[in-house]
């Protein structure tokens, strides 16, 4: 409840001010009366715990600083999660069921790696983790292949670092494009990631540590999934037995996305892979939403960083 400083007609005709109600026919309504909400919460929050201008200033400084990190701020204030529970709600409200889960994308996605079909390599060799093969099909909710599918897949080293934003690696390592076959099978050959905790000495943990949280997530591979005539998926797969699996600071973990994990120390198994030592190995199929049922053919219109391959 507004306090009576933020209620009087005054404050009230000043929030109308400011964002531009008192200017019919100018700008945008819908832009007009989100930027009236979100001020007047904010006068609101400011009141309700007497907020100093010493401490807004601090805020503003603080905020400036840490632009580099609205990725995740993103994630861990969990607007991300938020996002995706609108739009599960949404669905549930639709009756659109049946699809593979959606979850949050993180902010190190990076455009143009390489594509090919079928199956990829996604490890340069330069990392010596275990060996993981995933492989899959991509289906419509009926069980059918979905051909020529594209299965867009990034993940962390074992030091969870990113290629492209840890420079040691080379260009779009543990990053590829995988065109499904007639058959909508997909596979690839990788290494076991790990998880990652965020920048120490960033404003994201900075932020976290006042408030008494951790900036750590769990092992787990980043997927969108894309095919004509189909919702457009966002979603990543937890890596079993990971410490943090159900402490996820971006809160990403669904129960449908933690595939098991399979060791296969078998000889046959392993010289049929081509290698000379046990693996890991993840079978997960992902079942897509028609674009009939749902919209949301394209991904969002984040920002991302594009090279080419």
């Amino acid at each position: 409840m507004a306090s009576a400083l933020v209620a009087n007609p005054e404050t009230q005709a000043f929030l109308d001010k400011v964002a531009g109600l008192d200017q019919p026919g100018a700008g945008e309504d819908r832009i007009k009366n989100i930027v009236r909400r979100v001020v007047g919460d904010l006068f609101a929050t400011i009141d309700e715990f007497d907020v100093s201008e010493d401490e807004f200033w601090h805020a503003i400084n603080f905020m400036a600083s840490a632009a580099p990190e609205f990725g995740l701020f993103a994630a861990g204030l969990g607007f991300e999660h938020f996002l995706d529970m609108r739009m599960d709600a949404k669905d549930a409200a639709a009756g659109i069921e049946g699809g593979t889960p959606r979850t949050i994308e993180g902010p190190l996605y990076v455009k143009g790696a390489p594509r090919s079909r079928g199956f990829a390599r996604l490890d340069d060799g330069a990392d010596d983790g275990e060996v993981l093969i995933m492989h899959g099909r991509v289906v419509d909710k009926a069980g059918k292949p979905v051909a020529g599918a594209i299965v867009d897949v990034w993940h962390a080293n074992t030091l969870g670092n990113y290629s492209y934003f840890d420079k040691t690696q080379s260009d779009f390592n543990l990053r590829r494009q995988i065109e499904t076959d007639e058959e909508g099978r997909y596979k690839f050959r990788s290494i076991v990631p790990s998880g990652y905790a965020v920048p120490k000495g960033g404003t994201t943990e900075a932020l976290l540590d006042r408030v008494g949280r951790h900036g750590n997530r769990p092992a787990h591979i980043h997927f969108f999934v894309s095919a004509s005539g189909y919702r457009y998926l966002t979603t990543q797969v937890n890596i079993d037995g990971d410490p943090y699996l159900h402490d996820d600071f971006a809160y990403a973990t669904r129960d449908d996305l933690i595939p098991a994990v399979q060791r296969i120390d078998d000889s046959a198994a392993i010289h049929a892979e081509g290698l000379n030592t046990p693996f890991s190995e993840i079978a997960f199929n992902f079942t897509m939403v028609s674009a009939a049922e749902a919209d949301g053919a394209e991904a969002s219109s984040r920002n991302r960083v594009a090279l080419a391959a």
